[in-house]
């Protein structure tokens, strides 16, 4: 409803302009305004390429299998080096977040080999370095015969997202806005090179700290010794007079 000016109440000219500018206020907003009830919130969606394509990360066992006879007492030297290069990739690709487990049959033909077998993997693996708290063995029902020693781990894989979509013409798209496709390409390529994917979960545990120089210095304080690095007359810098 529209409101004349002149049909106001007289009253005096400042009130009376006052009044004015308030109908014309009410109209003027009440001319603009739509029906749209639709969620007013600026901005939502998801803009970033690791949010609209993000990259899978995930554990799948890793599994090796060692052939023991029964007449063996150990492992042959090519099933040594094949233990080896297993525990170097596992090392590699799993930087120590999951333990290496060790399946001995048990009720089968070979069980007293693979016994051996698996205290001989035992001791490859803690004179590589790994831990005993990294190391499980476990055993498993054989249906008889000569059944293999399995040595298995975790290892992170990244999937990469899937390229290629594109639902809409970008000579039409007026919102100025990221297409969907956008930046899908660098995840992809960034899953498929990634050396160890379990760096795209969280950062590496820290390794043991260097502890000879500390015990050096510490040994010379409790003795009352000056703590600094000794140096030779050459060693020392010299500044000219």
């Amino acid at each position: 409803m529209k409101t004349d000016p002149a049909s106001l109440p007289a009253t005096h000219g400042p009130a009376r302009l006052v009044l004015a500018c308030v109908a014309v206020l009410a109209t003027s907003l009440g001319g603009c305004r739509n029906d749209f009830t639709g969620p007013q919130v600026a901005g939502w969606s998801m803009v970033g390429a690791t949010e609209r394509h993000p990259i899978i990360v995930s554990q799948q066992p890793q599994t090796m299998q060692i052939h023991v006879p029964a007449s063996t007492r150990g492992l042959s030297p090519r099933q040594r080096a094949d233990v080896l290069e297993f525990a170097d990739r596992s090392r590699a690709s799993d930087a120590g977040n999951s333990r290496l487990v060790i399946q001995a049959p048990g009720g089968g033909a070979n069980e007293v080999a693979a016994m051996h077998a698996v205290g001989e993997i035992r001791q490859i693996l803690g004179d590589m370095g790994f831990p005993e708290s990294s190391i499980a063995v476990e055993a498993y029902h054989a249906d008889g015969g000569n059944s293999p020693v399995r040595v298995s781990y975790l290892r992170y894989v990244a999937e990469a997202p899937t390229c290629g979509y594109w639902p809409t013409n970008l000579a039409e798209q007026r919102d100025n806005g990221n297409y969907p496709n956008f930046g899908c390409a660098n995840q992809h390529n960034l899953a498929v090179m990634v050396a160890n994917p379990a760096d795209l979960v969280g950062p590496r545990t820290e390794s043991d700290r260097p502890g000879e120089r500390r015990d050096v210095v510490w040994d010379r304080y409790v003795k009352g010794k000056p703590t600094a690095a000794e140096k030779t007359e050459d060693e020392k810098t010299k500044i000219a007079k």
